[in-house]
C-alpha cells in the first residue's frame, strides 16, 4: 500500500514543486497507516536523492541513463512504472508541473491505474480515501475516489504546503532494470534541444517572486513593459492565457486555470484584469500587488495592495524608486 512519490530534479537539486508531493504522500500514508518512497531520475538523480534523506521516506530510488539525460516522457515513464511494480506500490504522485502533467497519464497507462488530477485535499481514511479536486475554474470542488488497485495523482503544487526535512535516514537504492525499460521505450522519440525563453531568471513555479503582465498591456513589444521590473526583483515573468492567446508572450508563461499554478510570496499583477481563471493559478500567493487604470477590476478584489494608474507610468517609477531602494 506505499506510496511512491516521484520528484523532479535538475543537476541534483530537486526542485522545490515536488516537495508538494511529499506532503501529500505524508497525508496518504498517515491515513493508510503505510510509507511513503521517492523516486529521482536522470543525470544527477543519485547526488539528489542522497540530498532527501531526511524527508521520511523508507526509500529513495534513483535511475539514471543516457535516455534519461534529456526529458522524454516514454522513457521517462517507462522507468517511473518500472519502480511502482518493483516497490509494490499502490500510489503514484507528482506534483502538477508541465512534466507532470506529461508523464503521470503514460505511467498510468502502464500501471493499469487511474488517474485524478489538479487534487488539493484528501479526505478519508485506509481503504476510504476520497480526493478533492477543482472544476469549473474552482467554483466547484469534486470528490473523487480511484477504484483502481494502483491509484495515480497529480497534486496542485499552490495548494500545498512544501514539505520540510522531518528527521529519519533513507535507504539509498540504485535501480538498474528501470534505466533498462528507460532505454528500451525511447522508441522513435528523440530530443532535439530545449529552448530557455526566461533567460537567467527563475522558474516559473520555483520563483519566491512573480511579475505577470495581461492583454491590457497591449502588444507584444509593449508586454516588454514587465521585464525590467521582473529583472531588478529577481523574478519570474507570468502571462494571462489573454496575454498568451494574443501572442505577446510565450505559452510556458502562462499562469491560470490551463496553465501554470504558482504562489509566490509576492505576485505582481500589471494590467491584469483578473478573470476568474487566471486567479485559480495564483490565488495563493503570499502577498498581491495589482496595478491596473481600472478601479473596478476583479483583480483588486483580491489583491492584498491595489494601484489604480496607468501601468506604462507607474512601473518605470516603480522600478526607479526599487533600484534607488537597492544603491
Amino acid at each position: 500500500m506505499s506510496v511512491l512519490v516521484v520528484a523532479e530534479q535538475s543537476n541534483g537539486t530537486v526542485k522545490k514543486a515536488s516537495l508538494a508531493a511529499i506532503t501529500f504522500a505524508r497525508q496518504v500514508s498517515s491515513r493508510t497507516g503505510t510509507g511513503f518512497s521517492i523516486v529521482l531520475l536522470g543525470d544527477g538523480a543519485q547526488n539528489a536523492a542522497a540530498s532527501m534523506t531526511a524527508y521520511g521516506a523508507e526509500k529513495i530510488y534513483s535511475v539514471e541513463d543516457s535516455s534519461l539525460t534529456n526529458y522524454l516522457a516514454m522513457p521517462y515513464a517507462a522507468a517511473v512504472a518500472t519502480v511502482a511494480q518493483r516497490a509494490e506500490s499502490r500510489w503514484v504522485v507528482m506534483t502538477g508541473t508541465t512534466t507532470g502533467k506529461d508523464m503521470l497519464p503514460r505511467v498510468a497507462v502502464r500501471l493499469d491505474a487511474g488517474l485524478a488530477s489538479d487534487v488539493i485535499e484528501v479526505a478519508g481514511d485506509g481503504a476510504d480515501i476520497k480526493l478533492i479536486r477543482p472544476m469549473w475554474a474552482g467554483n466547484v470542488l469534486a470528490e473523487v475516489q480511484i477504484l483502481t488497485e494502483v491509484k495515480c495523482v497529480t497534486v496542485r503544487g499552490s495548494d500545498w504546503e512544501k514539505a520540510s526535512p522531518s528527521g529519519g535516514d533513507s535507504a539509498l537504492v540504485v535501480v538498474d532494470d528501470a534505466a533498462q525499460a528507460a532505454a528500451a521505450a525511447s522508441g522513435t522519440m528523440r530530443f532535439v534541444r530545449f529552448d530557455v525563453s526566461g533567460g537567467d531568471r527563475p522558474d516559473l513555479t520555483e520563483a519566491d517572486t512573480v511579475v505577470s503582465g495581461g492583454r491590457g498591456l497591449g502588444s507584444e513589444e509593449k508586454f516588454h513593459l514587465v521585464d525590467p521590473l521582473a529583472d531588478v526583483l529577481g523574478a519570474a515573468v507570468g502571462a494571462t492565457r489573454a496575454a498568451v492567446d494574443s501572442g505577446y508572450a510565450p505559452n510556458d508563461y502562462q499562469v491560470g486555470q490551463t496553465g501554470k499554478s504558482v504562489a509566490p510570496n509576492l505576485y505582481i499583477a500589471v494590467a491584469i484584469s483578473g478573470a476568474i481563471q487566471h486567479l485559480a493559478g495564483m490565488k495563493n500567493s503570499k502577498t498581491i500587488v495589482a496595478i491596473n487604470k481600472d478601479p473596478e477590476a476583479p483583480i483588486f478584489q483580491v489583491a492584498d495592495y491595489g494601484l489604480v494608474a496607468d501601468a506604462f507610468q507607474a512601473v518605470p517609477e516603480l522600478v526607479t524608486a526599487i533600484e534607488a531602494i537597492k544603491g
